[in-house]
């Protein structure tokens, strides 16, 4: 499936590359990357939307269903299926995503948090983008620093 603006070369394909505390300010940085690690984007989240970020991509299964899991279920029964997340702008420092869903044969958006998105994603399975302008106008310093960290020192789940 050709996602809108890929020709154009608009959109870039990010993968988590995982999840670093920030010390300074008691939240969660979710790293994602491209492929060839040309393009990183820091995306700051609360403790829960970490936690629920690093659930999925370790695919750690709850005793009871989390909140995206019930949501990729509701999904799931209802024939509903998440195909692309996108990252479509930043305000300041609040980014924006879009869910791209399809069901018979008909597709529909609607507007997340970029840290549901990416949960979501992650559980479905389903790529993740960003605007090629969102990568312009992205924050949060040298990126470089906290891949480093994550490189350095996987966080125990525990600890953040």
């Amino acid at each position: 499936m050709t996602t809108p603006g890929q020709e154009t070369g608009e959109w870039v394909e990010l993968k988590v590359h995982g999840v670093v505390r920030d010390e300074n300010t008691d939240t969660q940085i979710v790293i994602l990357r491209d492929d060839r690690g040309g393009e990183v984007l820091p995306l700051w989240v609360g403790l829960a939307e970490g936690n629920a970020i690093r659930l999925a991509q370790e695919a750690v299964v709850t005793p009871r269903p989390m909140t995206h899991d019930l949501i990729k279920s509701l999904a799931d029964h209802l024939n509903i299926q998440l195909q692309r997340v996108a990252i479509t702008d930043v305000k300041n420092t609040t980014y924006y995503a879009t869910l791209y869903l399809t069901s018979k044969g008909v597709t529909r958006t609607l507007d997340a948090r970029p840290s549901d998105a990416i949960a979501l994603a992650l559980r479905a399975k389903c790529p993740i983008y960003v605007t090629q302008d969102v990568l312009n106008r992205r924050g949060g310093g040298n990126a470089d620093v906290w891949l480093e960290k994550l490189q350095s020192k996987k966080v125990d789940p525990a600890e953040a």
